[in-house]
């Protein structure tokens, strides 16, 4: 019973952050998107570099990404609440049916997975050379919270035995 409880409370304990960092992004909006649009705008990477082409100048689409990245947040926190609750209302039931409830915690963790290993290490660090800014760099705040969901997910997906 503890490994369900402790799965269950570390699932919980994400759904918990990624709410926080959507709350947070809501109302203190100005605060994140500052990096989202010297990211976008490349501003502060290397001078002279050839891939300065890529940047993206426009307010509006700032502002879009912005919001799809806030939206992403929003959506997986609601899910990870949502595949929390589902592993509570299954603690007590039997090896095979705890391991079906898991699909929507795997789901919802997977999603973020990919926002912080895509959205911001892959496509702000590599497209947009985010790496390359002493500024604006929020690959390792991405990489941490990806390597701390990713252990979470790992070892939800461990299963369940009747034993």
């Amino acid at each position: 019973m503890i490994i369900r409880i402790s799965k269950i409370v570390l699932v919980a304990a994400v759904a918990f952050y990624l709410t926080l960092v959507a709350f947070n992004n809501v109302t203190d909006y100005d605060a994140n998107y500052g990096l989202v649009q010297h990211v976008l705008s490349m501003d502060t990477t290397f001078p002279d570099r050839h891939g300065t082409w890529r940047a993206i100048q426009s307010n509006e689409a700032n502002t879009v990404a912005y919001w799809i990245i806030i939206g992403w947040e929003i959506v997986t926190a609601v899910l990870t609440w949502w595949g929390a609750a589902n592993l509570f209302r299954r603690i007590k039931a039997g090896a095979a049916a705890f391991n079906r409830g898991k699909n929507l915690a795997v789901a919802a963790l997977t999603l973020s997975l990919l926002q912080w290993f895509v959205g911001f290490i892959s496509v702000g660090g590599e497209w947009f050379l985010m790496w390359e800014s002493k500024l604006w760099n929020g690959e390792d705040p991405a990489f941490r919270m990806f390597a701390c969901i990713g252990i979470v997910l790992i070892y939800l997906a461990m299963p369940e035995s009747d034993a």
